[in-house]
């Protein structure tokens, strides 16, 4: 005997198990990939002040290039489904840059860095840490909701963008860690654990898109805006002190373009139209 229904109510369960493998495989992978980071930074030498200063300020361009042409511009994107998503975005830069300013002002208020589980870490290195595992969060859901539009091409490569993105953001870990003392090995774990909601919220991401993709316009541009403020206030600060204006200026600008390119690079690749 034929069950029609249970036929479809099976179909529909293994969609949703592939559904869910591949956005949270993506989505572990893209963490994972947060953790090269710390390879160049391991060739950087703790007494070389330019050099530190440079990549420094690369790191910080990569970040703004990410913030602008990536998280926001994915934002502003989606106003063909949500007509106000510009203003999210808008409204969520507003509201990253001042979350990042209030953990600072709570980071120097109850001197996190002196905790037992935050050893080997100065408020830098906290800050980087909070800024980034915030900014994990939206690119967790936008991975699961890629894949939640049918088109799994399209999931795939904005699962490749975001990897591809976390790389500088290792880096930009990883530097004040290295200043520290600590090990590379731990550079790179500090680096993964902060893309840890990477692949936390991808699944649930994708089985909810009706609920987070609204979201997404605001989480981008909250990612976006902490980590401008970060850059201005934190980082770059120190290359310039470190290594100068024009060698901080240089670098910011090194890295801004390398992002740029690489980002066009991956925009590169076709993508079909969502399976009806």
């Amino acid at each position: 005997m034929h069950f029609p229904n249970a036929v479809c109510y099976s179909k529909r369960v293994t969609e949703q198990l592939n559904l869910l493998y591949w956005a949270t495989l993506t989505g572990l992978i893209s963490c994972l990939a947060t953790g090269l980071g710390a390879i160049p930074v391991h060739f950087v030498k703790n007494n070389s002040k330019l050099l530190r200063a440079f990549s420094l300020s690369f790191a910080a361009g990569m970040m703004i290039s990410a913030s602008v042409f990536s998280l926001a511009q994915e934002g502003i994107a989606l106003k063909a489904k949500l007509p106000m998503a510009p203003y999210g975005v808008i409204l969520g830069l507003m509201l990253g840059a001042l979350f990042f300013w209030w953990t600072e002002k709570c980071v120097e208020h109850f001197h996190f860095e002196r905790h037992q589980l935050a050893h080997g870490l100065s408020k830098k290195g906290i800050l980087l840490f909070i800024a980034m595992f915030v900014h994990s969060i939206p690119e967790g859901i936008a991975i699961g909701v890629g894949f939640a539009t049918g088109n799994f091409h399209f999931g795939l490569i904005m699962a490749i963008a975001i990897g591809v993105h976390n790389i500088p953001e290792g880096i930009a870990v990883s530097l004040p860690l290295k200043k520290d003392g600590n090990s590379t090995l731990r550079c790179a774990w500090a680096s993964i654990l902060t893309s840890v909601p990477q692949p936390l919220l991808a699944a649930p991401a994708a089985l909810l898109a009706w609920f987070f993709e609204p979201l997404l316009p605001i989480g981008l541009g909250f990612a976006g805006g902490a980590m401008i403020y970060l850059v201005v206030s934190e980082m770059l600060p120190e290359a310039i002190e470190e290594g100068g204006h024009v060698r901080a200026a240089w670098g910011v600008m090194t890295g801004l373009c390398a992002m740029l390119l690489i980002t066009n690079l991956i925009n590169l690749i076709p993508t079909p139209p969502p399976v009806q």
